[in-house]
């Protein structure tokens, strides 16, 4: 436990000297100048996705004495690509279903007990989280169990949407005139990734945004996460302006409004 869930149990947002605004920045591979945000949900909220498939162990010159869990799970995962591809109105909002892990047996000869597989969901939508979170659980037993074996699935709730204050974004956006290339942020469309900065904008308006840091001549330069990422220096003076610079204007715009 960490981070602004842990935080936010402490009281950061409580007591006399409690914010009344917050921003936050992630870096993202745009070119160093360029900074993008986006009204209302900009980041998914983000739920973890455990399921394990059980069948029987038996031999693998044998598979019809047991009953292959391996085999069951390769179809419970085809099937959960069409919860979202077929049973989700994503003209509303996006969503993701992924399954990024997937662990069973140990030889090459052995059909095994079961298998163990994680994932995760992504959503911008709370009534369309629910119904897939419905939808996984209702295709993952029943595919299963269509094929003699069984499958237990967990869904843990993560980070919320990462929301951004329309009143507040539209106050602030003018602040990265004089700081971005060519004069202009850019708007940005939703970003499946999740920010923990979610539970703070949940409680007080906030405003999250994107720095550009790709290196120099790198316009496709490789995203987050990637072991090819990479961070131009030049970005920092960009992200130190553009906080400050927010901050001052909030401060200055609540003392003229009081």
């Amino acid at each position: 436990e960490g981070g602004a869930h842990l935080m936010m149990k402490q009281g950061v947002l409580k007591g006399d000297s409690a914010p009344e605004a917050i921003f936050g920045l992630h870096v993202f591979p745009y070119p160093v100048g360029t900074i993008g945000y986006k009204a209302e949900g900009i980041m998914a909220a983000s739920d973890a996705l455990n399921i394990v498939v059980k069948g029987s162990q038996t031999h693998g010159s044998m598979p019809w004495k047991g009953n292959d869990p391996i085999a069951a799970s390769a179809q419970v995962v085809s099937a959960l690509q069409q919860v979202v591809s077929r049973h989700t109105d994503i003209s509303t909002a996006p969503a993701v279903v992924t399954v990024g892990s997937i662990n069973g047996g140990n030889r090459g000869n052995i059909i095994p007990e079961q298998v163990a597989m994680t994932g995760t969901i992504r959503t911008f939508d709370s009534d369309m989280q629910d119904k897939i979170h419905a939808d996984v659980k209702r295709v993952a037993t029943l595919v299963a169990e269509g094929l003699g074996a069984t499958a237990e699935v967990d869904i843990q709730r993560g980070y919320p949407v990462t929301y951004n204050d329309p009143a507040l974004t539209a106050q602030m956006v003018p602040v990265f005139d004089s700081l971005t290339t060519g004069g202009k942020p850019l708007v940005v469309k939703p970003v499946m990734g999740a920010e923990d900065f979610s539970y703070f904008a949940n409680e007080i308006p906030g405003f999250f945004f994107f720095l550009g840091v790709a290196p120099d001549g790198k316009p496709e330069s490789a995203p987050n996460h990637s072991p090819y990422f990479t961070v131009n220096d030049k970005a920092m003076k960009v992200g130190i302006e553009s906080l400050s610079s927010l901050a001052l204007k909030w401060l200055h715009d609540a003392q003229a409004a009081n």
